[in-house]
């Protein structure tokens, strides 16, 4: 769903660029509540995550595919606020290094698939766990309904951004029952991949999901033939925990994903693409401002085997979000204070 510039005029995109970067401005300030020094590094392989997920488009109906957006999952993973930024710098290095997503159109996008894939999902994903039981299960399930709503819903703040500024004369009715149609399908295939990574991380360390933090059942001990509630020492050393091996296993996984799988994806246009196409939209598409990036269209320039140069793309590509990612989250983390790492080492030994 990456908007190309000459989809929306210059003044409403000017005004969603003055509204994502106040949100970005936001998202910057609530980060430093939801970051540490253990959880910066992570928040910037989300990103780099997110980034080769979006490189594997599935097909959803005849000649059209989509991809992660990437918002819901962010946002349960670590933090709504941080979960704007990472959507933020995704959409920053596709635009700038890969001429995907059009960078005056930056603030739309931003707007659309960042802020709103993000703050739908998550609001429904808290309200979803407050009401169904505190499991594991669970908050897979809550995951899933809120990432397959979070698509659509950005498919309906397009339209809406579309009927005031759109650059062609096009019934807004139309293009609301196409987008919205096709990307219900696509929030399918969102949802899938959301609730398959939170439930996987949550199997193995629970205490790095922001959105599982305080909603899991206590750990149980069995006393005497019954069960009983471990005391709160026992569960301690778990956020003490090295995120090492998470993290190295994270940024391999990314890498196999878009440098290698990502040469398996469906090469249809995706939702936005495909809707442009039929109803008209795409007719005063302008060229990218970086269609002369050496890693256009996702592939490296002078490299003529399609499959290394896409992969080498891939690469450079997740390489590049992790650095710009990681730096930017290390930057805005909250210091903890001697007293604080001393008691924390304390605790752990």
């Amino acid at each position: 769903m990456h908007v190309p510039d000459g989809f929306i005029n210059a003044p409403v995109s000017a005004a969603a660029g003055v509204v994502a970067a106040g949100a970005v401005a936001v998202g910057l300030r609530g980060a430093r509540r939801e970051l540490d020094e253990r959880t910066a590094p992570l928040a910037g392989l989300v990103a780099a995550f997110i980034f080769a997920v979006q490189m594997l488009n599935f097909p959803v109906a005849a000649g059209t595919s989509g991809h992660l957006l990437g918002g819901a999952l962010a946002a349960i993973l670590v933090g709504p606020y941080t979960g704007v930024l990472c959507i933020s710098v995704v959409l920053l290095m596709q635009g700038i290094l890969f001429a995907d997503g059009g960078l005056t159109a930056l603030g739309v996008n931003v707007l659309d698939m960042g802020i709103t894939t993000t703050v739908v999902a998550y609001a429904l994903f808290r309200g979803l766990v407050g009401v169904l039981p505190r499991t594991r299960r669970s908050m897979t399930v809550a995951s899933f309904v809120a990432a397959l709503v979070s698509v659509p819903a950005a498919a309906v703040v397009f339209t809406l951004i579309y009927w005031i500024g759109g650059t062609t004369d096009i019934a807004i009715g139309k293009v609301f029952t196409a987008m919205v149609g096709v990307h219900v399908l696509i929030g399918i295939g969102e949802a899938l991949i959301t609730a398959l990574t939170v439930g996987a991380v949550i199997a193995v360390r629970p205490d790095l999901v922001h959105g599982a933090r305080g909603l899991t059942a206590p750990l149980k001990l069995r006393v005497g033939g019954e069960l009983v509630d471990a005391p709160a020492r026992e569960t301690a050393p778990v956020a003490g925990r090295s995120t090492r091996k998470v993290w190295a296993t994270g940024l391999v996984t990314a890498l196999v994903l878009a440098g290698f799988v990502s040469f398996y994806a469906s090469a249809s246009p995706d939702g936005l693409e495909k809707v442009a196409a039929d109803q008209g939209i795409d007719e005063r598409t302008e060229p990218h401002a970086s269609e002369d990036s050496p890693l256009a269209d996702y592939g490296v320039r002078d490299v003529s085997d399609a499959r290394i140069s896409g992969g080498l793309a891939g690469v450079i590509g997740v390489g590049a979000t992790v650095v710009v990612g990681s730096g930017v989250f290390w930057a805005v983390r909250r210091r903890r204070t001697p007293d604080a790492r001393d008691a924390r080492t304390e605790e752990t030994v």
